[in-house]
């Protein structure tokens, strides 16, 4: 049985890099599944293009690269197959894609992004499906270790690769001392984010008026949380005061600051966007640039995301979650796995933001690793491997983790889908007009209302629904506040209905 899977496609990295390339990653590759035998993990590279691997598996082989659905249903396959432990996708977007998920927020011009682009889908065991509704429940293990989208030489896959070959884990204190970034006006979510993880917000930093240019001694620190506005294929995130919005941290001056080992969580909108920076001319994405100098995980948005100004919601949970894990020594597959999970957990019901901020949110770098060191494995009978002991108790793990996907799947409400054309009580139409001004919108402003689909919490004539509002309305704004055009910031309203009145309500702002 294999520990661990490497997932690709030879026919594209062939494309990209050509047949030399390809003999440089797999020799690379060779390097680290030795390295991951040495750490008791058996690992084994399979391409979805493979016609015969596939067979073997009752999966098709990829014709497509491109095709979400193609690879959805190969990695479902290698899934249900071997049952891995962990599973790595090897390769940006334009080796194996993103899953094209429809993005139920959708509202341009002020959310223009039609899919929240995420490989949420290849962690679940539902088969493909457009509707992020149908992916609440992961159950999976997962990452990617991405290359340069358009490169047409491999070694900055190279040097990822080497990376983790040679990676060792640390002790939790080396994790303590952390990097915090926050936007100004977002001091009070990102505080009480840093006081959740750590225990303090002493490091935290502000932009303005901190940033770009920090020090080696600031970014040199393992643990990073980075709470700014990010753009559109952009190497750079922005802060924000009143109406100025300073550049916070570039690409560029990260170089020679990231320590190996380091792990981030960054809120900002695209902060995790693999763009094609070698076609565009442009400085690598920040993300790429933290892993090409030895970060060993980085969790963020592939679009633009969504979080509270003074509280936590959306981006701030699933980011704090992934730290969290990441500092209880799980490896960060795992860390992601359960950050996804525990979001869906603790939101009464997945509104049409909930959805999106679950299936945009992205672990880039190898599932496998652990930055920081596990417990002692106890209770291991006299005689008993190491690597046999540490199976047995990641296979007790995994099957934790299978039950608490498979129970979220039948039991949380989702509001994915637009309701029919309705018309609002007065006294609706009243609350929301009253809840936009509070959040800073026009009290003209026009929500889009969703129906809730509540699950059943049983099975048969007993089944009851969970209590659930009928109905979520959601508008977003965009403040005429001079921001540069590259920066988001929309202001999102999501009101709660519950038997023909409004019984809550929550406003996010673009990060």
């Amino acid at each position: 049985m294999d520990d661990k899977i490497i997932v690709t496609n030879r026919s594209a990295l062939v494309r990209k890099y050509s047949s030399k390339g390809l003999a440089a990653i797999r020799k690379a590759l060779r390097a680290l599944t030795a390295a991951d035998k040495k750490r008791g993990l058996k690992s084994r590279v399979v391409y979805l293009d493979d016609k015969s691997s596939m067979k073997k598996m009752g999966g098709a082989a990829v014709m497509n690269a491109s095709s979400p659905r193609e690879n959805k249903a190969a990695i479902d396959a290698v899934f249900k197959s071997i049952r891995p432990d962990y599973l790595m996708i090897l390769g940006a977007p334009d080796v194996v894609p993103h899953q094209d998920l429809h993005n139920p927020a959708y509202s341009p011009p002020d959310d223009d992004d039609n899919n929240a682009w995420g490989d949420l889908p290849y962690a679940c065991d539902a088969p493909y499906s457009r509707d992020p509704a149908h992916f609440v429940g992961p159950t999976r293990v997962i990452g990617r270790l991405p290359d340069l989208v358009g490169a047409d030489e491999p070694s900055y896959l190279l040097t990822l690769l080497k990376t983790d070959a040679r990676y060792r884990s640390r002790t939790q204190n080396e994790y303590m001392a952390y990097f915090g970034l926050s936007a100004a006006v977002w001091k009070g979510s990102t505080r009480l984010s840093l006081n959740n993880i750590f225990g303090n917000a002493n490091r935290l930093l502000f932009a303005p008026p901190s940033g770009p240019n920090f020090s080696r001694a600031k970014l040199h620190v393992r643990a990073h949380l980075i709470n700014c506005h990010g753009g559109l294929a952009s190497p750079e995130f922005q802060g924000q005061k009143g109406r100025s919005y300073p550049i916070a941290l570039t690409s560029k001056a990260t170089v020679g600051k990231i320590a190996e080992g380091t792990v981030a969580s960054v809120e900002c909108c695209y902060g995790a966007e693999l763009y094609d920076a070698i076609t565009l001319g442009i400085d690598l994405p920040i993300c790429q640039n933290y892993l090409r100098q030895g970060a060993y995980g980085y969790l963020g948005s592939t679009t633009i995301a969504y979080g509270s100004e003074d509280d936590n919601g959306s981006a701030d949970f699933i980011c704090q979650y992934f730290l969290l894990n990441v500092l209880n020594g799980a490896s960060i597959g795992r860390a992601a796995l359960r950050a996804r999970q525990q979001f869906v957990e603790n939101t009464a019901q997945m509104d049409p933001f909930d959805l999106k901020t679950l299936a945009q949110f992205c672990l880039l770098g190898d599932p496998s690793v652990h930055p920081v060191a596990r417990p002692g494995a106890t209770g291991v009978p006299k005689g008993t491997a190491t690597a046999d002991a540490e199976r047995f108790f990641r296979a007790e793990r995994r099957a934790k983790l299978r039950l608490a996907g498979a129970f979220l799947t039948v039991t949380k409400p989702t509001a994915s889908k637009r309701a029919r054309q309705h018309k609002l009580s007065p006294n609706t139409r009243t609350a929301l007009s009253n809840i936009a001004k509070l959040a800073g919108l026009r009290t003209t402003q026009r929500f889009t209302t969703f129906a809730v689909k509540a699950a059943p919490v049983s099975r048969g004539r007993a089944a009851k629904a969970v209590t659930a509002p009928s109905r979520y309305h959601i508008t977003i704004g965009t403040p005429g506040n001079g921001a540069p055009k590259q920066i988001r910031r929309g202001v999102a309203v999501v009101a709660k209905e519950l038997d023909g009145r409004i019984v809550g309500y929550r406003v996010y702002h673009q990060r």
